[in-house]
């Protein structure tokens, strides 16, 4: 049986740095991102704010997606946050309850 699998996308602030990851439990992971419980560049660089996910039927498909946006230009991932979240909200709290 194959887990589900999120792919998200977290900021500083809106045009800020950027970090594109993949977890199974995506409330779980940004909780531990925002709360600077992750070790590495999230944590360095204050990268907290989920501004964007895409949820999968499994996790193989996720990390496939992941890969192709990380190999993406730095414009064509602000155009995908903006699509959906034009504000930049924080979309942690739609997530975590």
């Amino acid at each position: 049986m194959s887990r589900r699998g999120f792919v998200y996308i977290l900021a500083s602030k809106r045009n800020g740095t950027l970090y594109v990851g993949v977890t199974s439990d995506l409330a779980k992971r940004a909780w531990q991102h925002k709360n600077d419980l992750v070790e590495g560049f999230t944590k360095r660089h204050g990268v907290h704010l989920l501004v964007w996910y895409e949820a999968h039927d499994s996790i193989v498909t996720a990390i496939a997606r992941e890969k192709q946006i990380k190999d993406w230009h730095r414009l064509w991932k602000l155009r995908l946050i903006e699509d959906s979240n034009p504000e930049w909200r924080d979309l942690y709290p739609e997530i975590s309850q």
